[in-house]
């Protein structure tokens, strides 16, 4: 065995571990053994290449291909979400230190090892309040559906008054749908509004300026949880 191969393989295996142990920590499913393990023997396999041919690309490639299957395991669906994606990318990583360490990159293993655990640690304070400031602003939005009947001549300007009126109140107008009644002379406007505030008074403001236009039979409005697209 080539004499550098027991630091590689060892430094290979405590980077593993320190990686583990942070996944550990936090009970996920692929963690101290896992990890370790990953690492171990993407640096044997690098380690072996490299002292087998001049060139251990082709090998580097195999370990990034087997680990891709191996971190695909790690992935569930679990109903509409999916879990495992963090835990598959730090085996993937965790292989990428153990490749360092067996190419004989000590320095750029050990490197990578403290981004990883950075990246683990300290930015999922960061990504929950990312998460949370998302989910305050997307409930904080209010979506309402006005109906808007007219005369089937009067279709364009009713749609030119309802956009108005949205932009007017500082709302957000989305999908707007037009369709013909039965007796194909009148026709009905329906609009998707988006406010960032529940507010009953300026939805009955806006509907009663509406109702104001001679061509507008009858306007009303609900709140829906439809999108506003």
């Amino acid at each position: 065995m080539h004499q550098t191969t027991f630091p590689r393989l060892l430094l290979a295996s405590c980077l593993g571990a320190v990686i583990g142990a942070e996944r550990q920590w936090r009970q996920r499913a692929a963690g101290l053994r896992t990890n370790t393990l990953v690492c171990l023997g993407a640096a044997a396999f690098v380690d072996l290449g490299s002292i087998v041919a001049p060139s251990s690309t082709q090998v580097i490639a195999y370990v990034i291909s087997g680990v891709g299957f191996l971190g695909a395991g790690a992935i569930m669906k679990d109903g509409g979400s999916v879990r495992g994606l963090n835990t598959a990318a730090t085996l993937w990583c965790s292989a990428a230190v153990g490749a360092c360490a067996g190419s004989g990159e000590m320095l750029d293993a050990i490197f990578v090892t403290a981004l990883l655990i950075a990246i683990n640690s300290l930015l999922r304070p960061l990504a929950r309040f990312i998460d949370q400031r998302s989910l305050a602003t997307f409930h904080a939005h209010t979506l309402y559906r006005v109906r808007l009947t007219c005369a089937k001549e009067d279709l364009m300007e009713a749609e030119i008054h309802l956009t108005h009126a949205v932009q007017a109140r500082s709302l957000t107008l989305g999908k707007i749908s037009t369709e013909e009644l039965d007796d194909a002379e009148r026709s009905i406007v329906q609009a998707v509004v988006e406010s960032k505030t529940r507010d009953a008074e300026m939805m009955n403001a806006l509907t009663e300026e509406l109702r104001a236009f001679p061509w507008a039979e009858s306007v009303d409005w609900i709140e829906t949880e439809g999108e506003a697209e």
